[in-house]
């Protein structure tokens, strides 16, 4: 199984700056976390803001594919009990992907996923440039509750990889940009949609 990593082994690149509107979206999503919680946090800038807001959490489990998140984690004061996919290191996505990182994924499960998208298509779900993105699939699959996190500005982009169908997503948190038709027409496939003002 997936083992606590070492402090030697944890990048010290730091995680960026994000923009208030990340930030806004972070703490609705931060929101629908309980004490206990077992979580995937996926590797981006958006999904990297919730980091802060997880010092309120006790007792958390978190998996990541992701160096600089898991670097950020180590610096909570109520270090959560991390988890790492291990797999094969993508330098465009910044995280560990391939068959090794779905195998360790299939043998846990989780009470939520946090992921982010490069793009939303309203009829058929989040898209993605990245051509890996099986492994976004085997995280919602071992997930009870799939929340993708994206500023409203990704609505739009025409992306063909089809990252996650919307029947795999149960909310989506988002900004107020999003039109209230998009979120109306998103909600139709039976998906919590959240707004934040920022």
């Amino acid at each position: 199984g997936a083992v606590p990593v070492p402090q030697d082994f944890v990048s010290d690149s730091s995680l960026e700056k994000v923009s208030k509107r990340k930030l806004a979206i972070a703490k609705a999503a931060a929101s629908l976390i309980k004490d206990h919680y077992r979580i995937i946090i996926d590797s981006g800038r958006t999904t990297a803001a919730l980091l802060p807001e997880l010092a309120q959490k006790r007792g958390l489990v978190v998996m990541t594919n992701s160096l600089a998140i898991a670097n950020a984690l180590r610096e909570l004061e109520n270090e959560p009990t991390l988890l790492m996919t291990g797999g094969t290191w993508d330098p465009q996505s910044e995280a560990f992907q391939g068959q090794l990182a779905e195998q360790m994924l299939r043998n846990y499960d989780f009470d939520q996923l946090f992921i982010g998208a490069d793009g939303i298509d309203l009829a058929r779900g989040t898209t993605t440039y990245n051509e890996l993105y099986s492994l976004s699939r085997v995280m919602a699959e071992v997930s009870r509750e799939v929340i993708v996190m994206l500023e409203s500005d990704k609505l739009g982009r025409k992306i063909h990889n089809l990252e996650l169908p919307w029947s795999l997503v149960k909310v989506l948190v988002t900004d107020t940009g999003l039109p209230e038709a998009a979120a109306a027409e998103i909600t139709q496939h039976g998906v919590r949609v959240i707004r934040v003002q920022a």
